[in-house]
């Protein structure tokens, strides 16, 4: 039976839900914090203020739920561009590269990355690039690719490392960012344990050219 579509209700309850979402979004990307009330959220998002509550329980839920799906609408993104590579080393060289180049291609969703990562909630994310990339990394070790001994630690560098030069890159005009994220995976490569020369090819392959999602953020 084919699927039913949905009601006119239904379109405009997804619609709102959409526009809070996308609200959240720009907010929380432009001042780096949720401070703000429900009743600014809801004139952002140009809804009712006694919708909110018809899709969200708290600000919090909100936010959370703006956060998830931009982050893992982008990972979803690089998993399906990547599908087709076979060498778990190379899928997490390749995300990590394209995650460091959003300074430049989407900087509001590095932006939310940072902030993320400032309270300590990236890391514990069960959606996003650091779910996919613990995931990739868990790949590599069993391949024999990368030599190491607690994915956890080992995820917490690599995030560390390149949202630390994504910082760099947002503060210094004059930098590279796509030379310094190369540099970046090259290191974190070479701290997984692989030969200098093969991190060097994996960090100078040619880049999927399929463009990014958009996203509001």
């Amino acid at each position: 039976m084919p699927e039913k579509s949905p009601s006119r209700g239904e379109r405009r309850k997804l619609r709102t839900r959409a526009a809070l979402i996308e609200a959240a979004q720009e907010i929380y990307s432009q001042r780096g914090d949720f401070d703000v009330s429900i009743q600014q959220i809801t004139e952002a998002a140009d809804v009712g203020f006694g919708s909110f509550y018809n899709h969200f329980s708290s600000k919090a839920e909100l936010l959370e739920a703006a956060i998830a799906e931009a982050l893992e609408t982008h990972a979803a993104w690089l998993e399906g561009l990547l599908a087709d590579v076979d060498d778990p080393a190379v899928v997490f060289a390749t995300s990590m590269r394209l995650t460091g180049r959003l300074i430049r291609t989407h900087p509001r969703m590095a932006r939310v990355m940072m902030n993320m990562n400032s309270r300590g909630a990236l890391l514990e994310a069960s959606y996003g690039h650091a779910a996919h990339a613990r995931r990739d990394i868990e790949a590599a070790i069993d391949a024999g690719r990368f030599a190491v001994e607690d994915v956890r630690v080992a995820l917490a560098c690599a995030t560390g490392c390149l949202l630390a030069v994504v910082h760099l890159c947002e503060t210094d005009p004059k930098a590279s960012v796509d030379d310094m994220t190369d540099q970046t995976v090259l290191n974190v490569l070479r701290m997984f344990g692989m030969e200098d020369a093969e991190a060097h090819r994996i960090v100078t392959l040619p880049l999927p050219v399929d463009e990014p999602p958009t996203v509001s953020i």
